[in-house]
């Protein structure tokens, strides 16, 4: 079995909190959903590749979060997470 290790920025996570009601730590639950899909975000990935996965909390919040790998993949670091919109609720429920 494959440990998942997740990181963040301790003020980017609450930040997000205040903007988007999404805690970080509800946000790395998304990665344990098996429907989840993931994309490359090729507009915000110009110093790093950056990610999107989009997929159900354990709280039932379909969520949109923005992630990069660090150190071989074994460490997932979250830059944010959102509530996903009509159009990427439409493409999840497909």
């Amino acid at each position: 079995m494959v440990k998942i290790e997740f990181e963040w920025n301790p003020a980017k996570a609450k930040a997000n909190l205040k903007k988007h009601g999404v805690a970080f730590e509800e946000a790395a639950t998304v990665f344990f959903d098996d429907r989840a899909i993931e994309f490359y975000d090729d507009s915000h990935s110009d110093w790093e590749d950056r990610m999107l996965l989009l997929g159900l909390s354990t709280k039932l919040r379909l969520l949109l979060v923005c992630h990069c790998y660090r150190e071989s993949d074994s460490v997932i670091r979250i830059i944010s997470a959102r509530n996903a919109t009509k159009n990427e609720s439409k493409l999840y429920r497909r």
